[in-house]
């Protein structure tokens, strides 16, 4: 079995930001890999498996989920603005930016541009769907290619489509979702499920060495 864990993501998605450094770090405390999957959440993936945008739920869910951000924010000790700036926000761009950033630099990378990316919007007020916004991001990478080239390139939409309906058929309907070995765990606060679960592919392949 592999300990590789593939991370459906929309880069808008406050609770892709709460969860992410976490998920990084469990990531290398059980040597595990990543595949990063971007996924357009709110244009294809919320109309098929009856998810709404922020805007269109009602006032309570609203209210609710202002409460939950403020909650986890605290918890968590990580700076969150429950209301910034630009969101909602267009995230298809900075979603093919870190695909073709993946494919180019590596999941490592793609991971570090990513938690940039989740900063800008939730605790630095920028606006991800604006390019120039996105070439500073990069820029701290100390990656100077340019976006349009980047995310023009037709096989990085070819694969952005893909990744989404891949993601609708694997039963994926939120972000984040971790998927190790065809389980999907939903959201920030299933971490927890995720991190034993690694442990005990881990010892499972252990214990078929020691056999």
């Amino acid at each position: 079995m592999s300990l590789t864990v593939d991370y459906y993501l929309a880069p808008s998605s406050p609770w892709t930001y709460l969860g992410h450094k976490r998920f990084s770090k469990i990531l290398n405390d059980r040597g595990a890999q990543v595949r990063l999957i971007p996924v357009d959440l709110g244009g294809k993936i919320f109309p098929v498996t009856g998810g709404l945008p922020v805007g269109q739920r009602s006032a309570q869910r609203q209210a609710y989920r202002l409460l939950e951000l403020k909650r986890f924010s605290q918890y968590l000790k990580i700076p969150l603005n429950t209301k910034p700036k630009f969101f909602p926000v267009d995230a298809n761009l900075a979603a093919k930016l870190i695909i073709a950033i993946q494919a180019q630099k590596g999941p490592d990378v793609a991971m570090q541009l990513l938690d940039i990316i989740l900063r800008s919007v939730w605790a630095e007020e920028e606006n991800i769907a604006d390019p120039q916004q996105l070439g500073i991001s990069l820029l701290k990478l100390g990656v100077h290619d340019n976006i349009n080239e980047l995310t023009e390139l037709e096989w990085v939409q070819k694969e952005y489509d893909e990744n989404t309906y891949k993601a609708i058929d694997l039963g994926v309907f939120g972000s984040p979702s971790y998927v190790l070995n065809g389980e999907i765990f939903w959201g920030q606060d299933r971490l927890d499920f995720l991190d034993m679960s690694l442990a005990d592919v881990a010892l499972n392949k252990m214990d078929k060495r020691v056999i």
